[in-house]
C-alpha cells in the first residue's frame, strides 16, 4: 500500500499540478459563465483535468532524459521514482478519460477536446524547441472558452473576444512557464520562443498577455451593466500584470513571474464570472 500510494504521488508530482489545477479552475469558470447546467460542469471540469494530467505527464516522460542531464532532483521520473513505462500508461488511460468524458457533452465538444490536448502534446514532443512553440499555447488556451460553449445543450463555438482572451492567457503562460528551466533548458539543445527573446523581455510580454486577457473579459461580453466586482477583479489582474512586468524587468525573472502569472489567471476566470454576459456574444 505504501508502495503504491508512494506511485501516485509521484505520477501526481509530474503532471505539473499547479497549472493543472489553474486551468481546470478555468474551465470550471467558464462552464459556470456559459451557464452550463451543473452536470455538464462537472463532466466538463472532469474531462478537462484529465487532458491536463496526460499532458503534463507526457511532458515529464518525454523530458526525462534531459532532466536527468541536468540534474533535476525535483523531477520524480527523472529520479525514478516511478518508471517511463507507468508514466505512458497513465498519460494514454488519461487521454482515453477526457475523451470519454467529453462524448456526452456532444460531437463538438469531443471534437474541441481531442484538438486542444493533440496540440498541447504537439508542444511536448516537436515545437518546445522551435520558434513556433508558443503556437500549441496560442491554440489550446484559445479552445479553452469554446469547451464550455460546445458543452451547451446547443452548442456552438465561443465569441471572437473569449478566444482572444483564452489565446492571450495561452502565451503569458507559455512565456512565463519556461523561465526558472531557460539555462536548463538551453543546456540539453531546447530553443523554443523564450529562449530565443530572453528572460527579461518573456517576463515582460507575459504580464501583457495577461492584461491582454482582462480587457478582453472587460470588454468583450455583451451586458446591459457592468458590476462594481467586475471593475475589482480587472484591477487586480492588471495589478498582478503590473508587477509581474516590473520583477520581469528590474531583475532575471524566474518562478516568481510564473507565479504570478498563475495568480493573475485565477483572478481572471472570478472576473469572468463577475462581469456577466454571454461567452457567445
Amino acid at each position: 500500500m505504501t508502495r503504491a500510494l508512494a506511485t501516485v504521488r509521484a505520477l501526481w508530482a509530474s503532471t505539473h499540478p499547479g497549472p493543472a489545477l489553474v486551468v481546470t479552475v478555468l474551465a470550471l469558470a467558464l462552464g459556470v459563465s456559459a451557464g452550463l447546467d451543473a452536470w455538464r460542469i462537472a463532466l466538463l471540469t472532469v474531462a478537462v483535468f484529465a487532458g491536463q494530467v496526460s499532458i503534463g505527464l507526457s511532458n515529464d516522460a518525454i523530458d526525462a532524459g534531459r532532466d536527468r542531464a541536468v540534474g533535476r532532483t525535483d523531477k520524480p521520473l527523472a529520479r525514478g521514482d516511478v518508471s517511463l513505462h507507468t508514466a505512458w500508461a497513465v498519460a494514454a488511460a488519461s487521454v482515453a478519460a477526457a475523451l470519454l468524458l467529453s462524448a456526452p457533452l456532444g460531437a463538438g465538444l469531443l471534437a474541441a477536446q481531442a484538438v486542444t490536448i493533440a496540440s498541447a502534446w504537439l508542444y511536448n514532443a516537436p515545437l518546445k524547441a522551435t520558434p513556433f512553440s508558443i503556437v500549441p499555447f496560442l491554440v489550446s488556451f484559445g479552445l479553452l472558452p469554446s469547451l464550455a460553449t460546445l458543452s451547451a445543450a446547443e452548442p456552438v463555438l465561443a465569441a471572437p473576444w473569449a478566444s482572444a482572451a483564452g489565446a492571450s492567457l495561452g502565451a503569458a503562460v507559455h512565456l512565463a512557464n519556461v523561465l526558472p528551466d531557460l539555462d536548463d533548458d538551453q543546456r540539453t539543445g531546447i530553443r523554443g520562443l523564450p529562449h530565443r527573446i530572453g528572460a527579461r523581455w518573456s517576463g515582460a510580454l507575459a504580464g501583457v498577455g495577461i492584461i491582454g486577457g482582462a480587457v478582453a473579459v472587460r470588454l468583450g461580453p455583451a451586458r446591459d451593466a457592468v458590476p462594481i466586482v467586475s471593475w475589482v477583479f480587472f484591477a487586480a489582474v492588471v495589478g498582478v500584470a503590473v508587477v509581474a512586468v516590473g520583477c520581469a524587468w528590474a531583475r532575471r525573472p524566474g518562478r516568481i513571474v510564473f507565479r504570478l502569472v498563475m495568480g493573475a489567471a485565477l483572478l481572471l476566470a472570478v472576473q469572468l464570472v463577475a462581469t456577466g454576459g454571454s461567452l457567445t456574444a
